[in-house]
Formats: C-alpha cells, structure tokens, sequence
C-alpha cells in the first residue's frame, strides 16, 4: 500500500471519529438542556394557573381542598406534590376547570376539577 493510500485512510478514519464524537457530544447536550428546560416550562405553566386563578377570585386553598378529596375518592395512595396547571374560565360559573397536576409515589398524574356552584367536584372518567 503506498504512503498516499495509508495517509487517506487515515483521514478518512479520523473525520469519521469527528464526526461519532460531534454528534454524540451535540446529543448529550441536548438532552440536558430538555431537562432543565422542561422542568422551567413547567414551572412557569403553574404560576400563570395560579395567577389567573388568583385574577378570577377563585380561592386556591378552597380548590386544594377540592382536588385532594377527589382525589382520595379515586386512590388510597398519599399526594406528594399537588400543581394548579390550568384553569378554564368560561362565560358563567358552571363550566369553570381546573386541572391539577397530582404527584404520588407511583408516578404523575391530571386530575380536572369541575365547578358546580359554589364548589369544585372531581371530574368522572
């Protein structure tokens, strides 16, 4: 094999490496921006929840409460972690939502509250 065949083979080699090493560095990097990024989507999602809820009068203790028995309803399990997500405020007060983001030792989950006068009801599956 001459010298010029053994130098291409070589480089061809090396910007192969370059390459497999570039795309892997990219992919790591990616996926620990997603992460991190994610999680403060998700934090920003629960704070404009509860400020349009604040902004609509609707007390979040009282909504709390409501999603925590509906929630004992459906699942013996303990609520670690409980995030306002979302609320629908539509014309009138019976067809308000909110929807809970209900963490627990086995996982996540939604729960969709339903107003119904004066108060809130875990919505049937």
């Amino acid at each position: 094999m001459s010298t010029l065949a053994i130098i291409i083979v070589v480089a061809v080699l090396l910007l192969i490496a370059l390459i497999a090493g570039g795309m892997y560095a990219t992919g790591r990097r990616t996926r620990e921006r997603s992460a991190g990024l994610h999680a403060q989507l998700e934090q920003a999602n629960r704070a404009l929840a509860l400020a349009h809820a604040q902004d609509k009068g609707w007390e979040r203790t009282g909504l709390e409460r409501a999603a925590r028995a509906a929630f004992a309803e459906r699942s013996p399990v303990e609520i670690e972690e409980l995030h306002l997500v979302q609320v629908v405020d539509r014309p009138g007060t019976e067809e308000d939502q909110a929807v809970f983001r209900v963490v627990t030792e086995h996982g996540a989950e939604y729960l969709h509250l339903d107003r119904r006068g004066d108060s809130w009801v875990g919505r049937e599956k």
